[in-house]
């Protein structure tokens, strides 16, 4: 298998060391690569004491992307457990449908610990998990005896070391279980779930109240407020009913209930009262035409008059010199 693959290559040296490591096998687990693919692993662990999978022996597959260990495997298991899926990859986070929480720090050995260390958690939805009834797991626990991988030839009855009280962990397998610890305290759930939003402070004269998916009272709620459809005119046809809001009054002081409960009657009311048609304003024209018409009429007829006079005097003034 040396000669197939770089061995310069960091994952050939790394699955290369971890295969050394690991080709003895041990009461819990064993894992090797197959013969022509240092890349795809078949693991065989044993199930958690003091569980419903106690006196199990399950059997899968570890995939590697070239990338490892910068990238985390994808695991599958193929003896049916009422844990995981058969056949299909399951969500961990030590798997590859959660690269975010793998650690480079984290080996093959730390994975399978993982493994049994996640046995006996709930699946509760996730990808590749199943809830079986304790009995069910029971019984499926007997049956993986009997279970052989014509794969990679391995027997469960004989492909780990028989259990006995005297057995002393190596100290690889302590830092490995320390590892899976830690692992295990990472839901496998809780990764995939989506972010909570930030809870919002609400002030008050008395106290600072803490809750999350509502607004301040002191600021206004679009979501309460009438929704109206208008024309293109302006005029309202309708009301729209408004969408109900969320509100925690479990963490409410009961003055905040009280200043609530008052502003949804309000709002209430007002949603109840009939709409009456909006007209715009009628603008009446301004009269300053017809004011500056009538002050040139008044000039013009005052000049016309001052020149008739002028006529007037000017011609009784030619007759008396005539006389004269």
């Amino acid at each position: 298998m040396e000669g197939q693959y770089n061995l310069r290559n960091p994952a050939v040296k790394r699955l290369m060391k971890e295969a050394q490591e690991l080709k003895d096998p041990t009461e819990q687990y064993h894992a090797q690569p197959l013969e022509d693919n240092l890349f795809e692993w078949h693991f065989t662990v044993r199930g958690p004491p003091d569980s419903d999978f106690d006196g199990g022996v399950y059997h899968g597959r570890i995939v590697l992307p070239p990338e490892y260990p910068m990238k985390p495997p994808s695991i599958i298991l193929l003896t049916p457990n009422g844990r995981f899926e058969v056949g299909k990859k399951i969500c961990l986070s030590i798997s590859g449908h959660h690269p975010e929480t793998w650690q480079p720090s984290w080996s093959i050995r730390t994975a399978l610990l993982a493994i049994i260390g996640f046995m006996p958690t709930k699946g509760e939805g996730a990808i590749g998990s199943l809830d079986y009834t304790p009995d069910e797991r029971k019984a499926l626990a007997k049956k993986s005896q009997d279970f052989n991988c014509e794969n990679c030839g391995s027997h469960m009855r004989t492909a780990l070391l028989p259990c006995t009280a005297s057995s002393i962990p190596s100290l690889a397998d302590v830092e490995a279980k320390e590892l899976a610890k830690q692992i295990s305290f990472k839901a496998e759930t809780a990764a995939a779930a989506e972010p909570s939003p930030a809870p919002m402070l609400i002030k008050s004269a008395n106290q600072e109240t803490q809750i999350s998916d509502q607004l301040p009272l002191t600021q206004s709620n679009p979501e309460t407020e009438d929704i109206r459809e208008t024309d293109g005119d302006g005029t309202h046809t309708g009301t729209l009913e408004p969408p109900q809001s969320r509100s925690n009054t479990t963490s409410l002081s009961p003055r905040q209930r009280r200043t609530q409960q008052q502003r949804r009657a309000q709002q209430q009311q007002q949603s109840r009262r009939p709409v009456s048609p909006s007209y715009a304003p009628v603008r009446h024209p301004t009269n300053s035409n017809q004011i500056g018409s009538t002050v040139l009429i008044v000039i013009l007829t005052l000049a016309l008059a001052a020149l008739i006079f002028r006529r007037i005097y000017m011609s009784n003034e030619y007759r008396f010199d005539y006389e004269l």
